[in-house]
């Protein structure tokens, strides 16, 4: 089966470029922009060859996996750009919803508890399932001709295969049990993109977008280390803020604000890290 986009992004003016491989979609994807490409180009492959993922941080895409990237040139703020990390989020966890079957995979962190998420969104920009990454999201901006800016958002799958040599559980589609390939993620993932495009609606919706995105939160309520700049904040994860930063009350009964981090749930939260 070829890479194809839904037929709702296509009718939506979204255009979609694959490859067998590929060095890093994202960068390719910024190339197209510097070179004058409008956006709403999906750049696909099913192998990557120097992905990364957060703070400079390798992500493999062995082949079988998927790397997508949209790329957008929008017209308004990059602050607000920032928050399509959590359009992403949302976007991955219903197609995973719509193209594996229920009962096929474990439900929630601890595996159990029938009608929770089994798909769950980390902050700021992971995808769990059973607790473990399934999925990593990755912004990055490039500078354009007359002030105007171009995003690529990434998402990278762990399909068929994960990375074993991590700090942090790690899982897959296959592992998983859940029988569909990166082709039939994608079609699905380009048809839920669109819905929480629209929904976001140039960040204006924001205040919805935050609040499905509360719906799917991992750890929402429970202990929770955030490692920022070599420091340990500990805490219990209350919310998401407006703009959507990660809001924690600490042993004081203070709140903090945290607007980027790395963060650890349950019993990694209570050791050392």
């Amino acid at each position: 089966m070829a890479f194809r986009l839904a037929p709702t992004a296509a009718s939506e003016g979204f255009r979609l470029e694959a490859h067998d491989s590929v060095g890093s979609t994202n960068a390719l994807a910024l190339e197209h922009a510097r070179a004058g490409d409008p956006g709403k180009l999906w750049v696909v492959s099913k192998k990557q060859e120097s992905g990364r993922g957060r703070r400079g941080r390798a992500w493999a895409t062995p082949e079988g996996n998927l790397a997508a990237t949209l790329l957008l040139v929008p017209g308004g703020e990059l602050r607000l750009a920032a928050t399509l990390s959590f359009v992403a989020g949302l976007a991955l966890a219903d197609a995973l919803d719509a193209i594996v079957p229920k009962g096929r995979i474990a439900v929630g962190l601890d595996g159990g508890s029938e009608g929770r998420n089994r798909f769950e969104l980390k902050w700021p920009n992971d995808v769990l399932a059973s607790g473990a990454k399934l999925a990593g999201i990755l912004l990055e901006s490039a500078m354009l001709e007359g002030g105007r800016f171009a995003v690529a958002v990434g998402i990278g799958v762990n399909v068929v295969a994960y990375p074993q040599d991590l700090p942090y559980p790690a899982t897959s589609l296959k592992a998983l049990g859940a029988s569909c390939d990166a082709e039939t993620l994608f079609l699905a993932l380009s048809d839920a993109w669109s819905e929480n495009f629209r929904l976001w609606d140039d960040g204006r919706g924001l205040t919805a977008i935050r609040k499905r995105w509360l719906a799917r939160a991992a750890g929402l309520g429970g202990e929770v280390a955030v490692r920022i700049d070599g420091n340990v904040v500990r805490g219990v994860f209350e919310t998401i803020d407006e703009d959507c930063r990660f809001v924690i009350r600490d042993d004081d009964g203070s709140v903090l604000t945290i607007a980027a981090g790395d963060v650890h749930f349950g019993a990694v939260a209570s050791a050392r890290i």
